[in-house]
């Protein structure tokens, strides 16, 4: 490479861009430049790495393997650059009108935010909450910091996040208070009656779910398989409320804990534990090296922590 001081640092933002949206019109309209002036910004890419950087395939353009070995470096730089110039400012709670964007699943939103939104009462009343589920953003509006905090269960993360568990979590079942499986609570008997299966896991649009692919189901029946049993699943739902709803209607309900407890004092529904061994799930927070030293989002992640610790089943 050239010397640094003949190098254009806007290339690395460019190409940064380039390597993550794969596309010269989607990273235009990331950086909001034209799309002539990001195919110019590849062009000098090109010349200035010798290397082809994106080469177009069937499947889309696709990054060499060169470009690849870079993206983790480049990223860390850029985060340095953006750390570094981010003015420092106070943060004071009680005075602060911040509006803060969480991602968070149905689950994490029913049990995680009532109690939150109590300790903001006290703390920062003037502080705007903003919930969006798992389908309205993706990774890339998490690690550009649109986003401040996705909380939900993450199967895979980019090692650039920084993430901290907030609780773990058992599960439990409601069952509808006159339903015979309650006249003999067995494994035998759950297996015989009718299930709602729930969850929402990660980013993105939701696929149709296959009720005989086991291994894309999820915990509870990932269990049943290991014990060599499949349950009968009617309902498929991303929506905890739905499914507890429709545990009043007959069908059975097996979820975590902290949601079931949103119910427990239903005069039309039982919580009982279930009748085989289910791993507990864990609820994590995740977030941008963009905002890690960022005093309101410090503040504000030591408060959701806080909530979290609070009243664990």
């Amino acid at each position: 490479m050239n010397n640094i001081k003949d190098i254009d640092l806007n290339l690395l933002v460019y190409l940064d861009v380039l390597l993550r949206e794969r596309n010269v019109t989607k990273a235009a309209a990331q950086l909001n430049i034209t799309q002539p002036a990001m195919s110019n910004g590849l062009k000098r890419l090109r010349t200035l790495l010798n290397d082809p950087i994106l080469v177009r395939t069937s499947e889309g353009m696709l990054p060499t393997e060169r470009a690849l070995a870079m993206q983790d470096s480049v990223r860390s730089v850029l985060y340095s650059v953006e750390e570094m110039v981010q003015p420092a400012r106070e943060f004071v709670p009680a005075s602060t009108d911040r509006v803060f964007r969480i991602m968070a699943s149905d689950y994490a939103a029913s049990t995680l935010v009532p109690p939150l939104l109590e300790k903001l009462k006290q703390q920062a009343p003037a502080v705007t909450l903003d919930i969006m589920t798992p389908s309205d953003i993706s990774f890339h509006d998490v690690e550009n910091g649109k986003v401040d905090l996705a909380i939900n269960r993450f199967e895979k993360l980019p090692q650039s996040f920084h993430q901290k568990a907030l609780w773990e979590d058992d599960f439990s079942v409601l069952i509808q208070r006159d339903h015979p499986l309650l006249k003999d609570y067995s494994l035998e008997n759950y297996l015989r009656y009718e299930h709602v299966w729930v969850s929402k896991t990660g980013f993105g649009v939701g696929v149709g779910m296959d009720p005989h692919d086991v291994q894309k189901l999820g915990w509870v029946d990932e269990a049943l398989g290991e014990l060599g049993h499949k349950r009968d699943i009617r309902v498929f739902t991303r929506n905890y409320h739905v499914a507890m709803h429709l545990a009043r209607q007959g069908l059975i309900a097996t979820l975590p804990t902290r949601a079931a407890k949103l119910y427990q004092d239903d005069p039309e529904l039982v919580m009982k534990t279930p009748p085989f061994a289910i791993p507990d799930l864990d609820l994590q927070m995740i977030w941008s090296p963009l905002l890690q030293h960022d005093a309101g989002h410090r503040w504000f992640r030591q408060l959701i922590a806080d909530t979290a610790d609070f009243g664990a089943p």
